[in-house]
């Protein structure tokens, strides 16, 4: 049999997250296949996701149906779809979580983004959806802005699990442990064990801003420097969560029974055809770690990609990519704040247009494809 390259990140320490969702895969087997022969451990999902799911799939057609039967509007519709796919997948998980001591076999599941400016809300959206969803390997993604994380330490203070999403910087990255770990410190100071968390650094659309730049530059090792924004930040980020990790205050922490908010790569499919459809994952191939991956990633991966630990001897390179590109006036943290809220802007607009054709079908105006 051929040597599953998805199954060689695991035994070098790293987790493979699916970074999709769908209804017909949850039925067919489809993600059961994937979490036995490619070992995939956990699966994340946001708007944009359900926005093509959902829209697309005639799996969905049923109870878009009895929606409309029932006259329920369509935000209500979308919470009823998106739950029952998240409480499904993180039943055929649960295995893993278990299996895992709890570190893997997390299902994602994205408050509005409408609400990623507004702490309360954010807050209290986050709360009913874990109650509705009542599995105890759910992970509410919350947006790592200047809202989203006060949210996020208050729920993890309260044993709710959280997936900070939307990091494409090292300092956005430090805001957020830092937040993670008053939560822990909240947890204990009450007797509460606290929720676990992860830590989603967006790749691709750092190096799709950063490369068009670099493009119109007349300048030494512009061309060398091409793709090599996103992985020198994710790296850089590694460091930190490194330093911090094996810190005494954090070995103090760890004495009372409490874990590390694990790195997890995200974006990791390749938007310029310039470079390997798998660059993100080979890459990043670093023990403790998550990788989040679309399917076709995933399937890209399972047939030419090539683990490898190559982490220790990249950190000094990372920190010349990253001078580099400060010298030709490219500042990577306030580079991260741009695509921050552009990030939010596009979640927003994904869940917009889910609910307006979720809409025009509850209304008999349209059908799938």
């Amino acid at each position: 049999m051929k040597h599953n390259p998805l199954q060689r990140l695991a035994t070098l320490g790293q987790s493979v997250w699916l970074d999709d969702i769908r209804r017909a895969w949850l039925a067919d087997g489809t993600l059961a296949r994937l979490i036995e022969q490619d070992g995939v451990s956990g699966l994340t999902s946001n708007p944009a996701i359900f926005e093509r799911s959902i829209t697309k799939d005639p799996d969905y057609d049923e109870a878009i149906a009895a929606a409309r039967r029932a006259g329920v509007s369509a935000a209500v519709l979308y919470e009823e779809l998106a739950v029952d796919d998240i409480r499904r997948a993180a039943d055929l998980l649960l295995p893993v979580y278990q299996a895992s001591g709890k570190r893997d076999g997390y299902v994602s599941l994205e408050v509005s983004p409408e609400i990623a400016d507004q702490t309360s809300a954010t807050i209290k959206e986050a709360r009913r959806l874990w109650a509705r969803v009542a599995r105890p390997n759910l992970m509410v993604k919350v947006p790592g802005t200047e809202a989203g994380l006060p949210a996020m330490r208050t729920l993890v203070a309260s044993g709710i699990n959280v997936n900070v999403t939307l990091l494409f910087s090292v300092a956005q990255y430090r805001r957020n442990v830092y937040a993670y770990l008053l939560g822990v410190e909240d947890a204990v100071r009450n007797g509460v064990r606290p929720g676990a968390s992860v830590a989603s650094f967006f790749l691709s659309r750092i190096d799709a801003h950063v490369d068009p730049h670099l493009n119109g530059l007349r300048a030494p090792r512009t061309t060398a420097l091409r793709g090599q924004a996103a992985t020198a930040c994710a790296r850089l980020a590694y460091e930190e969560f490194r330093g911090l990790y094996t810190s005494s205050y954090w070995q103090t922490l760890a004495a009372k029974d409490v874990e590390p908010q694990r790195l997890l790569w995200a974006s990791t499919s390749t938007k310029d055809k310039r470079y390997s459809d798998v660059k993100y994952l080979d890459d990043l191939v670093i023990p403790g770690t998550i990788t989040t991956v679309p399917i076709d990633t995933l399937a890209a991966y399972r047939d030419h990609g090539n683990p490898a630990l190559p982490i220790g001897e990249r950190l000094i390179e990372s920190h010349a990519v990253s001078g580099e590109l400060t010298m030709l006036g490219l500042e990577l943290d306030g580079l991260g704040e741009l695509l921050q809220r552009e990030g939010v802007r596009k979640f927003r607009i994904a869940y917009q247009q889910l609910l307006a054709a979720l809409d025009r079908r509850i209304h008999g105006h349209e059908v799938t494809a």
